[in-house]
């Protein structure tokens, strides 16, 4: 396996948060209109008021991505997680969602949270091994949520 860093938010890499995040969507869901806000314009719907979106580089290639997100009342969601099908099974998602988590208790973020979908097993299995547990469902702008998660920081 090759070296695998972490960096945050560089411009040049929104067209990779994009294709990353279309493709796993595509292939279970469909894209949704806060899909493509979040997607297509990351500078104005996540990286504002301490958001940040973390990609995983493999010899200068992104492999992955995740984002922490200011929602408001509503605190701080680690969303967009999306890693290579060709990557996937090499921890880089665990080390995605660990600096998204490290990166929310360093601004003193008391809880992250996220929405999934129960069908996606591998994912919901790596919120949990990182210490995200469920909680009830609030509403949400997601036709495919349907299980909520949260992790105390």
């Amino acid at each position: 396996m090759t070296n695998i860093s972490i960096i945050p938010y560089d411009a040049r890499y929104q067209p990779d948060f994009k294709r990353l995040n279309i493709a796993w969507i595509e292939q279970y869901f469909a894209v949704e209109p806060h899909d493509l806000e979040q997607l297509e314009h990351p500078e104005q719907h996540v990286l504002p008021n301490n958001g940040q979106i973390f990609f995983a580089l493999s010899d200068e290639v992104v492999v992955g991505c995740v984002a922490v997100v200011n929602t408001g009342e509503t605190g701080y969601e680690l969303a967009k997680m999306a890693v290579s099908p060709a990557m996937q099974g090499h921890g880089i998602g665990k080390k995605l969602c660990l600096a998204a988590i490290e990166y929310a208790r360093q601004f003193g973020i008391g809880t992250l949270w996220l929405e999934s979908n129960r069908k996606l097993t591998p994912a919901l299995t790596l919120y949990r091994k990182v210490g995200f547990n469920e909680v009830p469902s609030v509403p949400t702008p997601y036709a495919r949520a349907d299980i909520r998660m949260e992790i105390v920081l």
